[in-house]
């Protein structure tokens, strides 16, 4: 209907134009009328004007829509008045569609919001960036776990391991990766998945990340109980026949018939070499399985915390005070510091001191053969969480052994039971908390526990 208007008006108007300059041809070759053809002749030009003026102002109109729909300016409106009914038709439309992209912009950023709420709300951290690194969206998640608060591009993330940036961002589609970094001496696992997509012409790797250091350290700890139960239940199979043959070895040595006199078997000295070797044997062998059946009986008996709330001098005052003799003999400069001084702590204070008494005993051994042993204690608050750091300028830990340290048993020294850090870790597991380590061969080692 708008182009039918359009086409009548300019229709009406060429024609009422043609009959102006037919009627101005007549008149200029009538002499008589010469002020008349001057008139005509101005109005001739005016209609021609007012024509261009009309086709030129659709033009507009239509480049001003355009525009408006390309820059997504929805602020315009039409509503000229006095140019006819095609132009308020015209303007209408313009108008209604206008309205309806306003409506659908809403309704996307109404949409858009609402992703980016329940992004945020998301406890997965998550990110969104370009080829070339450029982060476009990140949630709250990603901040708190890094502690960071600006993130403009992946290589921001140097500052929390040297080669993450790298890694991310030779993530394709469907890679899946786990990470170990450490954040304000905090070791996070990592669990890293990417995906890929395309947006505006880029193309974009959306990755998220979740760590899940407790729930590995809770199931490894967990299989380890159930490995440590099935050993006790073998071994304790072990030593019944021992003792058995130890009791039939008696019989065999000694008459018991007599209720009132026990009296020996005759035997000749090869028999009774051999039993008594037999005997010895017998009894170190059950001796030591029985020993090492309490150590593992250690590691699944640890009882549940009795938490209290106390300073955190008490327990390096404890850890002090029953080492000294050791660090005096051995001349270790041990000093402890706590800030703030009056720092409270909600724990199990008896099995806190048995974490501390075991890292302290494991930096006196490690400091011992050094000209001058250096023992640090230090407890901070940070980010609302308490941490207590043991350090030592001792020999360090081997890179190829740090993960292994924290297993049942194992142990680089050459006495020990190798069951201290692997206990220590459990309590800390207790506390809802974590121990984790760093170190550097011949410089020093620091273990930190968070609560």
């Amino acid at each position: 209907m708008v182009f039918k208007s359009f086409r009548l008006n300019v229709i009406i108007r060429v024609i009422l134009l043609i009959a102006s300059v037919l009627l101005l041809v007549y008149l200029f070759y009538n002499t008589r009328y010469t002020v008349s053809a001057v008139i005509l002749c101005l109005l001739v030009f005016y209609q021609i004007f007012t024509l261009i003026m009309y086709v030129e102002q659709t033009n507009r109109k239509l480049t001003g829509f355009l525009q408006s729909i390309r820059h997504a300016d929805f602020s315009t409106s039409f509503t000229e008045q006095g140019l006819g009914k095609s132009f308020e038709e015209l303007n209408n439309s313009f108008n209604e569609v206008i309205s309806e992209f306003k409506k659908y912009r809403s309704e996307r950023e109404e949409h858009l919001n609402y992703l980016l709420t329940v992004i945020q709300h998301v406890s997965i951290g998550m990110i969104a960036y370009t080829k070339d690194g450029k982060v476009d969206q990140y949630n709250k998640a990603v901040s708190d776990l890094f502690r960071i608060k600006h993130i403009k591009n992946i290589i921001d993330l140097k500052k929390v391991k040297d080669d993450l940036p790298e890694q991310l961002l030779k993530m394709k589609a469907g890679s899946k990766m786990l990470v170990k970094v450490f954040v304000d001496d905090e070791l996070l696992q990592l669990s890293i998945n990417a995906t890929q997509f395309k947006m505006r012409g880029e193309e974009f790797t959306l990755i998220s990340l979740q760590n899940i250091h407790n729930e590995l350290e809770e199931k490894e700890i967990e299989s380890w109980q159930k490995l440590i139960r099935v050993l006790t239940h073998e071994i304790m199979n072990s030593i019944t026949p021992i003792s058995s043959l130890a009791g039939t070895v008696r019989g065999m040595l000694l008459d018991e018939t007599h209720e009132e006199l026990v009296k020996m078997n005759e035997l000749d000295d090869d028999d009774v070499e051999s039993v008594q070797s037999a005997l010895s044997t017998i009894e170190k062998r059950s001796q030591g399985l029985l020993n090492f059946v309490e150590i593992y009986r250690n590691l699944t008996r640890i009882p549940k915390p009795n938490f209290r709330y106390f300073k955190v001098r008490q327990i390096f005052e404890n850890a002090e005070q029953l080492l000294m003799p050791k660090i005096e003999q051995l001349n270790i400069d041990c000093s402890y510091k706590i800030m703030p001084d009056e720092l409270m702590i909600t724990a199990d204070p008896d099995l806190v001191d048995q974490v501390i008494i075991n890292l302290m005993l494991n930096a006196i051994d490690a400091v011992k053969d050094n000209e001058k042993p250096i023992i640090r204690m230090v407890a901070s608050e940070v980010n609302n969480k308490i941490k207590i750091e043991i350090r030592d300028n001792g020999y360090g830990i081997k890179p190829d052994i740090m993960d292994k340290i924290f297993m049942p048993f194992f142990t680089s020294k050459t006495h020990g039971s190798g069951i201290g850090l692997s206990l220590s870790r459990q309590i800390m597991h207790l506390h809802k908390g974590n121990i984790s380590v760093r170190s550097k061969p011949d410089e020093g080692t620091i273990f930190t526990l968070t609560f």
